[in-house]
């Protein structure tokens, strides 16, 4: 079975995850540009307007092939579907939620779906479905999750086995020796996500990438959000929601909240997102640089 990069058409196997409020048509175009395949998050962008705003920035910056991630439970997912097969996108990613109504709508007009799995159940279902390839998620990736995950080690592995369709790991990836882990797991490429906030190109907020590379290993947790889990780095609005003096709900997890809290660096207004494999992290470099590193012997 043929590496990931022969399917999306670029030059690594190496996916950008979506970063939700911070993932810019740079980040997107650069994340392409250095070889990987870039991806917009549309899960935060509302307006289909501002979705078509940003396909063509990306298309603007680079003629490298790029994509999206779609987000099963929004209810906006399908008219976004519409917008991103009508641009002429070349794969997508489905996460969060059933997919049994995007993979079908992106199959039948020719655009790979490789849908984001943290289960084996789910990886299997997906595959059903009609997606081209899994990105079997362990839970030490940052951001959305579901409940009771288990780690990238643990979940590759058992998704190869079990499908017949190329796996993607993610989730505690940000270097070389990350990257040829997951090709001995089985995988047939990796997706990368904390490692690109701390970017360049990225428009998370200063304060957000400084304090990703000055944290350790035990310096993010998972927050309950009721309908999903979110892991975040601690910080104190974080301590307060662990200890139970402070209460977020799925309803907290708003376009204003995010962007207040990632861009603009409030960082009580909401959790800022990051995976375990922050801690490896020291330092902000630039997208090039990051996936150089990764794909470096």
């Amino acid at each position: 079975m043929k590496d990931i990069s022969e399917m999306l058409g670029c030059r690594y196997p190496i996916i950008q995850g979506p970063l939700g409020g911070v993932t810019n048509p740079e980040l997107v175009a650069a994340v392409s540009e250095a070889g990987g395949f870039g991806l917009l998050a549309t899960y935060i962008t509302r307006d289909p307007d501002n979705l078509r705003a940003q396909i063509d920035k990306v298309k603007s910056l680079t003629g490298k092939p790029f994509g999206a991630n779609l987000v099963a439970m929004n209810p906006h997912s399908i008219e976004f579907a519409k917008i991103l097969a009508d641009s002429g996108v070349q794969a997508v990613t489905t996460s969060a939620g059933n997919p049994k109504e995007l993979i079908p709508f992106f199959k039948e007009r020719g655009v790979k779906v490789l849908n984001v799995s943290p289960t084996v159940d789910s990886a299997k279902k997906a595959e059903a479905l009609g997606a081209d390839a899994i990105i079997a998620e362990g839970s030490e990736s940052g951001g959305m999750q579901g409940f009771n995950g288990a780690s990238t080690m643990v979940l590759v592995p058992l998704v190869v086995d079990a499908v017949n369709v190329p796996v993607v790991a993610a989730g505690g990836i940000a270097d070389s020796r990350g990257y040829r882990a997951s090709f001995a797991l089985g995988a047939k490429g990796v997706q990368i996500g904390t490692c690109l906030i701390a970017s360049k190109e990225c428009i998370a907020h200063e304060i957000y990438k400084k304090t990703i590379c000055e944290v350790d290993d035990t310096s993010t947790s998972l927050v309950n959000l009721g309908r999903m889990q979110v892991r975040a780095l601690r910080t104190p609005m974080v301590e307060r929601v662990l200890e139970g003096a402070k209460q977020l709900s799925f309803s907290d997890f708003t376009q204003k909240n995010v962007e207040a809290a990632w861009v603009k660096g409030e960082l009580d207004a909401f959790p800022i997102a990051a995976g375990q494999i922050a801690g490896m992290i020291k330092e902000i470099k630039s997208v090039r640089q990051i996936i150089e590193g990764i794909v470096a012997e």
